[in-house]
């Protein structure tokens, strides 16, 4: 049976859990037909996520920033948060963001003095500090190329949670997000928590959670157990985030910060309405039938999920061609891309599905073989 959930009647945000939707960039064919931003729609996309009660987590993974010439500079990153700072204070809706500071000005991805990369951190979070978001340390590949151990993560990171205004969210992504990533925080999990754990002690107060993103549910609780009070885990797990945000029968459960949420939007919606509600079963009746479709987007190479956030958006009206910086749209192929209609229809995931019927039908049409002459 297809579940068509209705539009948001208040953009009021959720009350038991605080939740990030780490939102997409849209893009058109421009001259020559390279891609370029396509600043209407990439707004119109956050003001989506807020009418449905989520936060925006802007200028992350998911919008490709550390992804070189097939994603954003650091100076159309810049841009995408200044822009999405003046729409956010536009919409009384400052409150429900946080961007993301990292270091890719510097060349490559490293080695490089540590100095330097503090003061591209630092140059990044001031900006995002000046816009008036909330700051979003991501995890740099330039520090992972350069730190010699987890006493290098915690100089770093130190110095960043000292010139903070308020605390900081940190981002943990693991390397099936990034392979450039491996290792980070010095060493293994157990090793890596040790080091991030120590840093929230040292933060006095500066650190408000963890956005952890390693696919493995058992991990996440134990570290979600670690944590101080106060200190908020983010679930960055595509494939466990339905019984990760549910909570386990004490009443711990995981926050969340998911490139699904850009993708699930409307059943998600309506799972956390639920939650609030204490309605447990209709959480598990709109979130449940996510996870396959989450699980297809996220599947190995995992990082090129993008394509199908900004399939799920063009499919729904939100963008007018299924482009992609860099081209990105290409990563995935026809069939997976069908798939993903097939499951998004069964999640609740299109909001109107008359049009996403026919754009998905252009597609396969454009993507056939021709036949015999």
């Amino acid at each position: 049976m297809r579940v068509v959930y209705p539009p948001p009647t208040s953009p009021a945000p959720f009350t038991s859990r605080k939740v990030f939707a780490a939102a997409h960039v849209a893009a058109v064919a421009g001259p020559g037909g390279v891609p370029v931003i396509d600043w209407e729609s990439t707004l119109r996309f956050r003001e989506h996520l807020w009418a449905h009660g989520f936060g925006v987590a802007e200028a992350m993974d998911t919008a490709q920033r550390g992804m070189g010439p097939l994603g954003l500079s650091w100076e159309q990153a810049r841009e995408l948060i200044a822009r999405t700072a003046v729409r956010a204070a536009e919409a009384g809706r400052l409150d429900a963001l946080a961007c993301g500071a990292g270091t890719d000005q510097l060349a490559g991805g490293g080695p490089h003095p540590l100095r330097a990369i503090i003061d591209a951190y630092a140059e990044q979070v001031a900006f995002v500090q000046a816009s008036g978001a909330q700051v979003i340390v991501m995890a740099s590949r330039a520090l992972a190329a350069s730190a010699r151990g987890r006493r290098d993560y915690l100089e770093v990171y130190g110095e960043l949670v000292k010139q903070a205004e308020r605390p900081v969210i940190l981002h943990w992504l693991g390397e099936a997000f990034d392979p450039a990533l491996a290792g980070y925080w010095g060493g293994g999990f157990e090793d890596a928590a040790a080091t991030v754990l120590e840093l929230i002690d040292r933060s006095g107060g500066q650190v408000d959670g963890v956005k952890l993103s390693v696919l493995d549910e058992g991990r996440e609780k134990w570290l979600r157990r670690r944590l101080p009070a106060g200190v908020r885990l983010y679930t960055g797990d595509d494939f466990n985030y339905a019984p990760l945000i549910r909570g386990d029968a004490d009443g711990s459960h995981s926050d969340a910060l998911l490139g699904a949420f850009a993708a699930i939007t409307a059943p998600a919606a309506a799972a956390l309405a639920a939650l609030d509600r204490g309605d447990l079963a209709g959480y598990d009746a709109a979130m449940e039938p996510t996870v396959p479709l989450s699980r297809l987007i996220f599947e190995p190479p995992t990082y090129h999920y993008k394509a199908g956030v900004a399939f799920l958006a063009w499919l729904n009206g939100l963008q007018p061609q299924f482009v992609m910086l860099g081209g990105l749209e290409r990563a995935r192929s026809a069939g997976h891309l069908i798939r993903l209609f097939e499951l998004a229809g069964a999640a609740g995931a299109l909001t109107q599905p008359e049009l996403a019927a026919e754009r998905a039908g252009e597609m396969l049409a454009r993507s056939a073989p021709a036949g015999p002459v």
